[in-house]
């Protein structure tokens, strides 16, 4: 339970540093105004709150979230949250049930376009010929 509350803190710390140094993601979240929140289905979790630029994160979960991420369990919403190909495991906790999705899907959808700036940037070796 400790590692996935640390992770959904963590998660506001990596955004609210790349919102500062990423102008590409100051620009994603500027104007926008989302409240949202990342659970377990026996209620640990976190909500967040993006409004002005900035991004907040509160302890415990709020009552009209736009959207909510509701995962099975703690261990599951770790290993989802960290993993290293976030999309399909994203994709794969969906499938097996392992994560519920509830709220304004178009919001989800943007959000997803939010945690794209949390990927490293992909480095291109140049001996891939594949790159080109």
């Amino acid at each position: 339970m400790f590692k996935f509350k640390f992770l959904l803190w963590a998660f506001a710390q990596i955004l609210k540093r790349q919102i500062k140094n990423n102008p590409n993601c100051a620009r994603y979240v500027a104007g926008k105004t989302l409240v949202f929140q990342i659970r377990t289905v026996s209620g640990a979790g976190r909500h967040y709150v993006i409004r002005d630029g900035v991004i907040r994160s509160f302890a415990g979960l709020t009552a009209n979230p736009q959207f909510t991420l509701s995962f099975k369990n703690a261990a599951k919403g770790f290993e989802t949250l960290s993993a290293k190909d976030s999309q399909a495991a994203f994709l794969r906790s969906l499938g097996s049930k392992d994560l519920t999705i509830s709220g304004d899907f178009h919001e989800v959808m943007w959000f997803q376009g939010l945690t794209a700036f949390l990927q490293p940037p992909k480095v291109v070796s140049p001996y891939d010929r594949t790159a080109f």
